[in-house]
Formats: C-alpha cells, structure tokens, sequence
C-alpha cells in the first residue's frame, strides 16, 4: 500500500474507514457505468475499475494489520500486568486468546514458564522468540541469563550436598550456627545462585514495566 493508492480514490489518509468505503463505492458505481462507452473511454474505465479495486483492498489490508497490531500490544500489556502481580493463570489465558502468535508472544510464554519453574519449557520460548526476532535485545539477554542458570542448577543437582561448612565440625548439629546468628552459614555457592536469580529476574522484568 503506498500514498498513491490514497490518491486514485480521492481520499486522504487521514480519512475514516467508512469514508474511504464510500468513495470507492462511488468510484466503482461510475466506472462500471462508463465501461460501456464506445472506443478508448469504455476501455479507459474498465482500467480504472480494475486500479481502484486494487487500491482499495491494499488499502483495507494495510489498515487491518494496523487495527490488529494495536490489538496485539494492548493484549501484551494485559498479559504483562497479570504477570507483575503474580496472576499466572490469567496472563497464559491472555496468550490463549491470540490467533497470531508473534516473537513478543514466545518471551511472555517464556516469563510465565519461568515463573512456573518450568527451566526448559521456558528456554524453547525464548528460542522461538529469536529466530522470528534475532535483533531483539531483550530476548537475547534473558537467554543468556536463563541459559545460566539451567547450568548453574545442573552444576548444583550433581554436587554431592553432605558437605560440612567452614566454621563447623564434624560433631556439630547442622544448621545451628546458622539460626543462632553463627559464622559460616552462607556458602559462596548459595551467593551465585541468588545473583544468577536477581540477574535473570532484572532481565525478564524487562517486559514488565521497564519499556
């Protein structure tokens, strides 16, 4: 659709849907008589029966995906507010609802996945999210992050966990130094795992409430 699809049917840009319907209307009501007429002039409007036809359908189309776009960022902030107050199960039927599901649609997939805990699920999302936007800055680094953390866990699950603590022997209870307000209760191993958490966190927050 360009300026000049506008031009042929005499109408701005500017004008309203049902204007631009009207317009076209008359302009089809006239050609379609005109195209009886003798010589060139009957050929002439046959021709320019055929062009506004096609202006206003580009016309129509473009505006279409206009009106449907906007649709789709006012349902992304629907989903984002769910999301900020915890409401899960209302922000994934937000997502439901859509017939087209673009890159912004896989990254809130991916945050609900994650807030579910659902490592994996959450990674495919976000996956999807950049093949169909491999520019977007935003789906990249909350891959990065997420990408992490998956390793950080998977380092932490085959980490044998019987391990005795700085500051503590073997004939101590564990545990008791660290609710009696003790040294050494907080491993360097738990301190990377809370900042991979706050990290990964900041990045998806990103969608909620940091545009």
């Amino acid at each position: 659709m360009s300026k000049k699809d506008y031009e042929l049917l005499g109408v701005d840009e500017t004008a309203t849907d049902e204007e631009i319907r009207a317009r076209y209307e008359a302009l089809k009501k006239q050609y379609s008589e005109d195209r009886f007429l003798e010589g060139e002039a009957g050929n002439e409007a046959a021709r320019m029966l055929n062009r506004i036809e096609v202006a206003y359908n580009e016309i129509m189309v473009e505006r279409s995906e206009r009106h449907s776009d906007a649709g789709s960022g006012e349902s992304f902030a629907k989903a984002e507010e769910h999301i900020r107050a915890g409401r899960i199960n209302e922000a994934q039927a937000v997502l439901d609802s859509f017939n087209e599901r673009p890159a912004e649609w896989h990254y809130l997939q991916s945050v609900i996945f994650y807030k579910k805990n659902w490592m994996n699920e959450s990674k495919k999302q976000l996956e999807i999210a950049i093949q169909m936007d491999g520019s977007n800055e935003k789906y990249k680094t909350a891959y990065a992050k997420l990408k992490e953390k998956i390793e950080f866990d998977k380092k932490q699950a085959e980490t044998p966990r019987a391990q005795t603590y700085s500051g503590q022997n073997q004939d101590s209870i564990p545990g008791d130094d660290q609710q009696m307000g003790g040294g050494g209760g907080f491993c360097e191993q738990c301190a990377t795992c809370c900042a991979c958490n706050v990290l990964f966190n900041l990045c998806l927050n990103a969608c909620c409430g940091c545009r």
